[in-house]
Formats: structure tokens, C-alpha cells, sequence
């Protein structure tokens, strides 16, 4: 089915409005739409099953036939602190994670990151609501402003895992069964840049309450594989 993604003040009772020229294009002149055809909205919360009412120049509006809530575990939030990489690698980054299914994702500036962002790039978002459309989600994640460390409201937590390459015993499916049936509602795992973390912040993250250092196996894995390998493990043991 046909996704489009819209901002909820484009919803207003049962009409929704379509008035981003790239989603229309793809709409009328790709897809070749036409009245009662059906569409699948969503606005980042919910689902909308929808139909054609009207085809302009300048927007399509569509008639809500059915509403669907988000039917993903949301008793359990699973958020990333990403050590920031290069531009193409970190778009990966987002667009995999959102299909995922992580809910946060905090661009983290860490002592070996290269690259220098200071604020949030548009094209993040972007990035996850063409992934969201594409995987058929309903949840959009949140993307955070980029964040040192030490920022990191870590108390807000239940858990805190953190994949390192040194760690040769503790197995990340050995965390998830000891954490499994407790009450654990968020949990955050963090992933290092292209460098790694340094001894400085492993030895901070270790003094974190509920925090567990982990090894994604014996290789050494790029930061861009092991944050999708990590919340793969993460989402599929906890949701």
C-alpha cells in the first residue's frame, strides 16, 4: 500500500491534506493516483487508512476511512546515543534505526568524533520518514539535538548497555535474560564513533547506575554495523 507522510496539523477531523510538492509528484505523475484510490497516511503516532476526495495542483486531500494505533510494544522504549560519524554513514545509521524500531536516537559528540555538527541536521528527519513510509512503521522516532556525554540523562534509564570491543565475556543475549521479566520500561544503549570510546569514557560509563558493557563477538565491527546489529538484538529481545 501507498505510504505519505504528514505533520499532524494536516489532519483536521476526517480530511487529511497533502501539500508537500514531492509527496503529490510521487502521487499523481508515479503512482498515477486517482479519486477513491486508496492511501496510507501517518503522522509519526497513528495510522490512517484513507481514500481520495481531491486531486489540485497544489494538494491532494484524502477522507480518513480507519484509524490505527501504533501496535509496537510501547510499554518498553529503546533510545540510541550514536557517537556522531561521517555524513553517509550516520544517514545509514537513521534510516536503518528507523526501521527498526528505535525510539530515540541522540547524535553523541564522544572524544574521538571527527566530525564536528553542532545542531541537528534537517535531512536527519527526513531521512526517517522516508524510512518510516518504506517499512511501513508508525512510529517516528525522536532525534535529539546533538549531546556531549556527560549531557546524557542517563538517570532516566533502566538500563544502560554499552557494546565494546575489549569486552570478550559479556554476551549481549546474556544481558538481555538477566534483565528480561524485570521492570525495566527504557533501556539506552550507546555506540562509539569511528574511533571507539576512550579508557576515560569507558571508565565513566562503567560508574553509571544499571550499566552493562557488552561484545557484539569476536569481530570488530564498524560503528554503523553495530549500532543496527546492537538494536536489532535489543528490539527483538525486549519488544
Amino acid at each position: 500500500m501507498i505510504s505519505v507522510f504528514v505533520e499532524k496539523n494536516n489532519i483536521n477531523g476526517k480530511i487529511v491534506e497533502i501539500n508537500d510538492k514531492k509527496d503529490i509528484n510521487h502521487l499523481k505523475n508515479s503512482f498515477r493516483l486517482k479519486i477513491s484510490d486508496v492511501v496510507r497516511v501517518v503522522d509519526g503516532e497513528k495510522e490512517y487508512i484513507t481514500h481520495i476526495i481531491g486531486i489540485d495542483k497544489k494538494n491532494i486531500l484524502l477522507e480518513i476511512d480507519r484509524v490505527n494505533e501504533n501496535d509496537e510494544n510501547i510499554d518498553i522504549s529503546i533510545d540510541i546515543a550514536m557517537g556522531i560519524i561521517k555524513n553517509d554513514k550516520m544517514d545509514l545509521i537513521i534510516q536503518k534505526l528507523t526501521e527498526i524500531g528505535i525510539d530515540k536516537i541522540i547524535p553523541t559528540i564522544l572524544e574521538r568524533t571527527v566530525v564536528k555538527v553542532k545542531e541537528k541536521k534537517e535531512k536527519w528527519d527526513i531521512i526517517a520518514k522516508e524510512a518510516l513510509k518504506q517499512c511501513q512503521g508508525i512510529k517516528l522516532p525522536i532525534i535529539t539535538e546533538p549531546l556531549k556525554l556527560k549531557n546524557i540523562k542517563f538517570d532516566e534509564y533502566d538500563l544502560v548497555i554499552i557494546p565494546y570491543e575489549a569486552d570478550k565475556e559479556h554476551k549481549m543475549l546474556n544481558v538481555i535474560e538477566k534483565y528480561k521479566g524485570k521492570n525495566i520500561k527504557k533501556i539506552l544503549y550507546i555506540i562509539g564513533s569511528e574511533g571507539g570510546f576512550s579508557e576515560m569514557e569507558i571508565e565513566y560509563l562503567k560508574k553509571i547506575n544499571n550499566s552493562e558493557i557488552v561484545t557484539l563477538g569476536k569481530r570488530i565491527l564498524r560503528a554503523e554495523t553495530a549500532a543496527i546489529v546492537a538494536g536489532g538484538i535489543l528490539v527483538n529481545g525486549f519488544k
